[in-house]
């Protein structure tokens, strides 16, 4: 495995990949440079393969999270080593796949998977990485499972909605299970052992 080049909190270098674009079929290429300047969160899914098993399954459920991802502002990448002529036909055989119309990248050559940690060198694959790019480039969320375990995009979708209550009120945090509307903490001295007590 690679060392991880990027870490929360850091800012992320620009990269470029060549893409599928299913929402209109056709290729394209995607840059982190170009979503910034959209003003869009960033959010990276990196998966091992095209027409294999588990990959299908996760990004037919991403696939059903995406409106509300685009509505949080997130322009959505999955990610493989695959080509896009191998996204483009998978995209449009396999069943699970129907609905999918966000972003899928072409990192052939492991570039960017090395860049965030998930190149396995051993197969040339990519991990089950799930990466947040907030609007300025800074790593805020990462999360790498290995080939057999499948993520839940529900999940994703809550950490999105508490990347972006934080992004526009900082002095706040999201306790666990945060949903849009429930308490959140206001460190400061006051809340030190008295956690409990604040949300109540």
């Amino acid at each position: 495995m690679e060392t991880t080049l990027v870490s929360v909190g850091s800012h992320v270098p620009d990269f470029e990949m060549e893409t599928y674009e299913p929402s209109h079929g056709d290729f394209g290429k995607v840059s982190l440079a170009d979503i910034k300047k959209a003003g869009k969160w960033t959010v990276l899914v990196f998966y091992p393969a095209d027409f294999t098993f588990v990959c299908p399954t996760e990004l037919a459920d991403l696939a059903d999270q995406q409106v509300k991802l685009a509505e949080l502002g997130a322009h959505v990448v999955a990610v493989s080593t695959d080509t896009k002529f191998a996204h483009m036909v998978w995209r449009n055989t396999e069943g699970l796949m129907k609905n999918v119309k966000y972003t899928l990248a072409a990192d052939t050559t492991g570039a960017v998977s090395r860049l965030f940690g998930v190149y396995d060198s051993s197969t040339g694959l990519a991990l089950r990485g799930t990466f947040i790019i907030n609007p300025e480039g800074k790593l805020v969320t990462s999360e790498v499972n290995f080939y057999n375990v499948g993520r839940d995009a529900g999940e994703l979708v809550r950490k999105m909605e508490a990347n972006v209550h934080l992004m526009a009120n900082p002095s706040e945090a999201c306790p666990a299970k945060w949903t849009p509307g429930s308490k959140t903490l206001k460190p400061g001295k006051d809340l030190v052992g008295n956690v409990a007590a604040a949300m109540a």
